[in-house]
């Protein structure tokens, strides 16, 4: 018992440094587009603006990871929903959530596998016009 809480303070800590919080709620693909229909939950895209452009989820509001912290007063209003964060894979978008929630975001939620996970669930993505 000892050597699993041993883990467990240390996957904590891992986490806690990379930005990440602990009890982060993280949602499929598929539930988080049954979110943003159903609730009217709002999808952050928090990838380099290459990446967006190539792909990305339409009707998510684009911020990129290193911009989330300075650009929090553009999501303001969106504190008490549901709010799914996403990047490629769900690394960057882990710590993005994690700064959400440091700010007071009560529904915060990550996108596991990112839009690599929902392009392969078969869900449909866009791309922006140059």
């Amino acid at each position: 018992m000892f050597k699993e809480t041993k883990v467990s303070l240390c996957l904590a800590c891992i986490m806690l440094l990379l930005g990440c919080s602990p009890d982060l709620a993280s949602v499929t693909p598929k539930q988080a587009a049954e979110m943003f229909v159903k609730q009217k939950a709002v999808i952050l895209d928090v990838r380099e603006n290459s990446e967006w452009q190539e792909q990305h989820i339409a009707g998510a509001i684009h911020i990129p990871l290193a911009q989330v912290k300075t650009r929090l007063s553009e999501l303001a209003q969106y504190k008490s929903k549901p709010v799914i964060v996403q990047c490629r894979s769900g690394k960057r978008s882990a710590k993005a959530a994690g700064t959400l929630q440091s700010a007071g975001f009560t529904q915060v939620y990550n996108l596991t596998g990112g839009i690599n996970a929902w392009a392969n669930d078969g869900l449909k993505t866009t791309q922006s016009r140059l």
